[in-house]
Parts: C-alpha cells; structure tokens; sequence
C-alpha cells in the first residue's frame, strides 16, 4: 500500500483471459470507493519487477485503476528481473518472441477485467509504457479503448513490430487517441532521426500528440532503480503524464481542476 499520490491504494495480482490464455496482472486501485479511469502500464524487458509495480500504485494514487500486464507470460510465468547484462539479455530473448495480435489481445483483456470488475470510468482507457513496454504502448494507441498513450523511449517503432511486418510507425494513422511520447537525446538504442520520422508520422496522420526530447538523458532516464535515472527528467516527464491522462480520461483541466 502507498500513498505517493492524493489517494491511498491498494494491490493485487489477478488473472485475466487474453483470449484462451489466462494472464496475470498487477493491479492497483484507490481504496475509496467510486468509480475511477483505467490506465495500463506496459513493463520493460525486465518484466512487471518493482519498478513497474510503483509506477502502477503511482498512477493509482493519482485517481486512477492501473494494471501492468505479465505480457511474456505465454513464454515464462512471473518473469521479473533487474538490471544485469544477462538480466537485460534474458528480457531481450523473451521480447523477440512476442507478437503484436497477442500484446494487443493482452491490452484488451487487461481492461476488459477491470471494466467488469472495477466498473472504470468512462468509455476509454490509457495506456504507459517504457522501453519494449514503450514500443508496445505506441502499437496499443491504435486500439478503439484507448483514449491516451504515454511511450516512453519505445525503441524500434520506425523499424520492426512485434512479431514480424511492416514497422509499427506505418498503423500511426490508426491511432484515434492523444498520444504523448517522452525520449532522451543521449539514448544509444534511439536516434534522434528516428524520433523525427515518429513526429512526422504523427503529424502527417493529425494525431494530437507532443514529443519531449530531454537533452542529455538516456535510455531508462524514467526508472530510479537504474544508473540512467536522470530526476529533472523524469520529473518533468511524470507531470506531463499526469496531465496528459487527467484531460484524455478525466476531462479535467489540470490548471484549474474543472471541467473542459
């Protein structure tokens, strides 16, 4: 139980079906009563570890029902590891054998449960995602339940999609939601082109979204637990997802705490 936010929250693990596979997921939700928004959290390589459990109670601490889906699950049951190079080799061997109709199958299940058994405010969901998990919510923006993306530094996007097919930058013109996407200008795994060709992408496809690019952060700069944690940035870039989901989700002007 945390109290990071303007709510205390409570959590557990459940299982969800994702098709015929049942699914675990990591859920957290305010304990008082009412009905609050969805928001899925996509894990990194490392898998649904402590780091992707606090950023679920941290969203859920600002008013809102998360769940981070075990999304190697098919492949390896409660894979959560740190940060060594054979853990990050460990998480890579899992991600290229993950396919994007199941992660999005996933996704759905996932908010799917908590609509029945949460009763969710509102007809759509947000999704957040870092690393792999940042690739994953880009390719989740295309789905009809989601109304709001946070991706954060999602590598590959303008290359491959999950599975095999063409890129996952080419479905942006699916995307019917608002969709944030938050980069480091030092990242070695994400040329700054590559997040040009994103915007352009975006643009092109008048999708409403905005990039941040932070000078001289890297890869990981969102997680404390890793030598890549950059404060400035990861603090800037949670205020903007608070703000990004409290006007796509709650429709609410976070300036003045009233409706838009």
């Amino acid at each position: 139980m945390t109290t990071a936010g303007p709510n205390t929250v409570e959590t557990q693990t459940v299982h969800f079906h994702s098709g015929d596979t049942l699914i675990p997921g990591y859920v957290a939700a305010p304990t008082a009563v009412g009905t609050y928004p969805a928001v899925v959290v996509i894990q990194e390589i490392f898998g649904v570890n402590g780091h992707i459990r606090e950023v679920t109670e941290r969203i859920a601490a600002e008013g809102y029902v998360a769940i981070s889906p075990h999304i190697y699950h098919r492949q390896v049951q409660n894979f959560e590891v740190g940060y060594s190079e054979a853990d990050t080799a460990l998480g890579r061997h899992y991600k290229v054998n993950t396919q994007a109709d199941e992660l999005l199958q996933d996704i759905q299940g996932a908010i799917a449960y908590l609509r029945h058994h949460h009763g969710i405010q509102g007809d759509k969901a947000g999704c957040m995602g870092f690393c792999f998990g940042g690739h994953v919510a880009y390719l989740a923006a295309t789905l009809p339940e989601i109304g709001a993306t946070a991706s954060f530094y999602g590598a590959g996007i303008t290359q491959l999609i999950p599975g095999g097919g063409a890129p996952t930058v080419t479905r942006t013109p699916e995307i019917a939601g608002t969709l944030y996407a938050f980069f480091g200008t030092d990242d070695p795994l994400i040329a700054l082109a590559e997040v040009d060709e994103i915007e352009a992408a975006l643009i092109a496809a008048q999708v409403p979204h905005r990039i941040f690019r932070y000078q001289g952060a890297t890869h990981g700069f969102f997680c404390d637990l890793r030598d890549s944690y950059d404060p400035a940035a990861a603090a800037d870039a949670w205020e903007q997802v608070k703000t990004l989901f409290t006007q796509n989700l709650k429709g609410l002007d976070p300036t003045s705490n009233s409706l838009r």
